[in-house]
């Protein structure tokens, strides 16, 4: 099962506008901000983005990007696989 997840931008990446560090769970990895649309995607630090399979689908806020967590941690497994591919993965 591949699910969105919550992450918050942590960083941009310098010299690859399409690029952003993204903590999820305290885990940190590369995503694509290309989707986002304008340069460096329309997002900056602190902002919250739904990530899916290495890209951000969409820019969401910090109430939704909580109650997200707060449902995904419910799937137990599902969750658990995810985050495990997620800290496996790596796009740059």
């Amino acid at each position: 099962m591949c699910l969105g997840i919550p992450g918050e931008i942590v960083a941009l990446v310098p010299d690859r506008a399409d690029l952003a560090m993204v903590e999820i769970a305290g885990v940190r990895r590369a995503v694509n901000i290309g989707l986002l649309g304008g340069p460096a995607g329309g997002v900056g630090v602190g902002d919250w983005v739904l990530v899916h399979v290495g890209f951000a689908m969409s820019k969401i806020d910090e109430a939704e990007a909580a109650a997200t967590l707060a449902l995904l941690r419910g799937l137990g497994e599902a969750y658990t696989d995810e985050l495990n591919a997620l800290a496996g993965s790596d796009i740059t």
